[in-house]
């Protein structure tokens, strides 16, 4: 299908990574040309409405907004019924982009990092894709793609697997296929947890991974804190990681 001239564009706006963190100065991490984009929307559809505003009061601090704040149109995403396996229906999410077809730009803004990337955002851009509203990705920070830039590791062929089981005897049993298609396929394979299980999924790496695996632990990337270590688990198991529980990591291996 081809975009009608008159809809409105959906702008994938980045986010800092500080969330959860003090937070940094905004232009130390996201191009001006992005904060020009964001300051100039006044359709946007979040993960959560607080900490949009939040992200908007900042960037009007480097770039003034077009319009005061309580006049931007803020819509959050919508959220499958507690304890229901029910898939949000594409309707919900074709709803969102009601603006744009009626020619207005929307912002699509995560929580931190680039929307739709290990991000419930992705279900708004296939919608806008089947309804024929051009997608327009702007240029900021990815943790998956600085953990791997600062890894060391195959840069050349990854996955990104998202989080692994919490219950401890499926999650060892995630890490050893994990480190056995790294191994036959020569990839990387990078995974996330949330910040206070980092200790937990730490501790489980050590336990079950072979001993000259590579492990690549990044904690806080872009804050003046943030740190990356790559080395193999036997050396890891010399000196564990001290892991903090409120700070996100980003997790990779290569096995030997």
């Amino acid at each position: 299908m081809t975009p009608a001239m008159h809809m409105g564009r959906l702008w994938l706006v980045p986010n800092a990574l500080d969330h959860g963190a003090d937070p940094v100065a905004i232009d130390d991490v996201l191009p001006r040309g992005v904060l020009a984009h964001a300051a100039a929307l006044a359709h946007w559809v979040v993960e959560d409405a607080r900490s949009a505003r939040a992200f908007l009061k900042r960037v009007g601090v480097v770039v003034p907004l077009h319009l005061p704040l309580q006049d931007i149109a803020i819509t959050e995403l919508p959220r499958a019924r507690k304890g229901s396996k029910e898939a949000v229906p594409m309707q919900a999410w074709q709803d969102l982009l009601q603006p744009a077809l009626a020619g207005h730009d929307i912002g699509l803004l995560s929580e931190a990092g680039l929307p739709a990337v290990a991000d419930p955002g992705a279900a708004v851009v296939a919608a806008a894709h089947t309804l024929g509203i051009t997608v327009m990705p702007l240029a900021g920070a990815s943790a998956l793609l600085l953990a791997l830039a600062a890894s060391g590791l195959n840069g050349q062929s990854f996955a990104f697997v998202g989080y692994l089981p919490q219950e401890a005897d499926a999650r060892a049993r995630r890490l050893r296929e994990l480190e056995a298609l790294s191994r036959q396929q020569d990839q990387t394979q990078l995974f996330i947890e949330t910040p206070y299980r980092n200790s937990a999924l730490a501790a489980a790496l050590l336990a079950q991974l072979r001993p000259d695996t590579r492990l690549s632990i990044s904690c806080g990337l872009t804050l003046p804190q943030g740190w990356t270590r790559c080395q193999s688990v036997e050396r890891w198991r010399a000196a564990p990681p001290r892991m903090p529980d409120s700070v996100p990591a980003v997790f990779a291996i290569l096995a030997a």
